[in-house]
């Protein structure tokens, strides 16, 4: 089942934070991030090299209206991103009658460390769940990004597969562990997520 998402008007605060949809005067910021290397790799994405290239994506944010923009209470700057975008689960028998979206985030190098990502991501997975009412989120990350498994853990996410993900923009292979969780107040909550090896085949 597909969940729309706009965040067009929305507004999420934490202790720390405010999400919001992306604006035109947040080129700078978003260039200032995304052109630090290693930065877009650990999600699949290459550097930006020029600002034409960041003024690219934040017309995509723009229009597509699924990412949210981290905004740092303290600094008043753009400092990453958090997305809900289709699901892996979606082409899955067991979760084709869920409401489920998947979870992206990206933060910039030097913020990393200081918890930011679980506090942006933790207001959205409760705005999925509490106001839009989805069943379900999906989360991923490359095997050897063990910042984002951190995140991913400390979200509650189960484990249910590695699978080999291509990564267009960086045209290349990745293997990848796929997690999901399930919204604790609705009724597709019930859904069990089917044991799986290391390998994602099934068997135990």
């Amino acid at each position: 089942m597909e969940q729309q998402l706009d965040v067009s008007g929305v507004v999420l605060e934490t202790e720390r934070l405010i999400l919001r949809a992306w604006l035109e005067s947040d080129l700078e910021d978003l260039f200032a991030y995304a052109s630090v290397p290693g930065v877009g790799e650990m999600a699949g994405w290459p550097h930006h090299r020029s600002p034409e290239e960041s003024q690219a994506v934040l017309q995509r944010f723009m229009e597509q209206k699924d990412v949210f923009a981290i905004v740092h209470k303290e600094t008043g700057k753009v400092i990453g991103s958090v997305g809900v975008h289709n699901s892996w689960a979606k082409n899955e028998p067991q979760y084709s009658d869920l409401a489920i979206k998947d979870l992206g985030y990206v933060l910039a190098k030097e913020y990393w460390g200081q918890g930011l990502v679980p506090e942006a991501a933790r207001a959205v997975v409760d705005y999925c769940f509490d106001v839009l009412g989805m069943d379900a989120l999906t989360c991923g990350h490359f095997v050897d990004n063990n910042q984002s498994r951190r995140v991913i853990e400390k979200l509650g996410f189960r484990y249910v597969k590695t699978v080999l993900l291509h990564a267009e923009a960086l045209q290349q292979m990745f293997e990848t562990k796929c997690y999901i969780l399930f919204n604790p107040r609705s009724t597709g909550s019930t859904e069990q997520c089917p044991k799986q090896s290391a390998d994602g085949s099934g068997k135990s």
